[in-house]
Parts: structure tokens; sequence; C-alpha cells
């Protein structure tokens, strides 16, 4: 028989992943509870922090994301290491679709958002916006553009997709996938609705897709990831300049 054809746009058959080790549930748990901690830490008593809130808090976030990161990186490089080399054997392909899929990724926001009645700004969207208005853009390029796209990453697809589906159908963790990574980023507003959802919900599940149809490519979801987040930096950053200015 001839051997089977590749469907396009898959660099590389799916791969079997190995079960959840010990490095991956430390990573998880530390994803978890750290920001609970830091709640708890008396930050009000440094005086620095009290004259620089925003300062305080963006140090904080990227404390917290670059323990998570370094963890991430022990216990999924060897994935990673991988998935560049296929990437690489395939740059055309590469540099062609990352862009596709961010124009697909805005497309389907946008539809998200509308059928949803509307957008709703949640906290995580106001405390970036406060970022970029006290922490110069070499700041937050790290946290929002490497280590956060590389933590949620790691989590939300490697583990959720790649290996919890070894135990669960790969269309519940495909939805698990993207349900808990939009939860997430409005846990914390004070309304927690469709309209505040639906953002992250089109971005998840335009991730979930890049992810799988890749043949569970990490590499390629953190670089979309990170190209998203880049171009947010960049837009809001330009607006920001400009309202100073006007």
């Amino acid at each position: 028989m001839p051997p089977a054809r590749r469907r396009p746009g898959n660099p590389a058959p799916t791969r079997r992943f190995g079960r959840f080790t010990g490095t991956d549930a430390l990573a998880v748990v530390l994803y978890a509870f750290l920001p609970l901690a830091a709640a708890f830490l008396p930050l009000e008593d440094v005086a620095w922090l009290r004259a620089n809130p925003v300062a305080g808090s963006y140090l904080l976030n990227l404390a917290v994301y670059g323990v998570v990161f370094i963890v991430a990186v022990v216990a999924a490089h060897a994935y990673v290491s991988r998935d560049v080399r296929i990437l690489a054997s395939r740059p055309w392909f590469t540099i062609g679709i990352l862009p596709l899929m961010l124009v697909a990724m805005l497309v389907v926001t946008a539809i998200a958002v509308s059928l949803a009645g509307g957008a709703q700004i949640s906290q995580n969207q106001e405390s970036v916006q406060t970022v970029v208005e006290g922490v110069p853009w070499w700041f937050t390029v790290p946290l929002l553009v490497i280590l956060g796209p590389f933590v949620e990453e790691f989590i939300f697809r490697h583990l959720m997709i790649g290996k919890l589906s070894l135990y669960l159908n790969r269309w519940v963790c495909y939805v698990l996938s993207t349900v808990l990574f939009a939860s997430l980023h409005v846990l914390s507003s004070s309304a927690f609705t469709m309209q505040t959802l639906a953002p992250y919900l089109g971005l998840g599940a335009v991730l979930v897709f890049a992810y799988a149809w890749t043949g569970n490519n990490l590499a390629f979801s953190i670089s979309l990831h990170g190209l998203k987040n880049l171009l947010s930096v960049v837009l809001l950053y330009s607006l920001n300049l400009s309202s100073l200015q006007s």
C-alpha cells in the first residue's frame, strides 16, 4: 500500500506524549497557588512599593511567571526543542502561517465578542492597561510576550491537550482548554459574564486549533500566542503615546 499522505498544514503527525511528571505537577501547583500566596505578602509595608504600586504589581507578576517559566522549561524543553526543529524544517510554512493564524484569531475573537453582545473590559485587561501607563515597554515585553505565552501554552495546550488526552477524549480536552484558559483571565473580574469571557474564548479556540492542526506543536502555539501579545503591546503603547501627545 502507498504511504498515507500527510494533511496539508500538519508538519508532523500527532505524536504520543509521555504521562504527567512530577515537574508538570509542580508547574501547575505553582501557577495556581503562587498568585494566591503573593496576595498575602505585606507589600503595603514596603515604602517603595507604596510609592510605585504599578511597578510593584508588574514585578510581582514577573516573579510569579518567572518561577513557573523555569519549571515549565525544565518539564517541556525536550518537546519544545523537537517542535522547533520540526518548524525549522519547513520555515516558509511557519513564516507564512503565523500571520494568517493571527488574522484568524482577530476575526474569531471579533465574532465571539459580537455574538456575546459586545465587549466588556475585564480586570485582566484593565491591569494590562494600567501597566502600559506606568511601565516602559521594554519591561512588559519579557512578561507578556515571552514568559506568559510559554507558561500558558505549556499548561493549557501541552498538559491539558497533549497529555490529558491520554486519559480523556481529545474533544473534551479541547473544550476544557478553551474554557479554563478564558475563565482564568477573567477570574478576578467582578463581572464574570459572557462579554468578559468572549475575547478569551475566541483567543483560546484559535490557539487550540493551531496546536492540534500542527500536530500538537507546542513551539508553534507559543509563537502564535507571543505574536498576538506582541501586537497588543505595540497597539497599547502606541495608543498611550498618542494620547499623551494629543
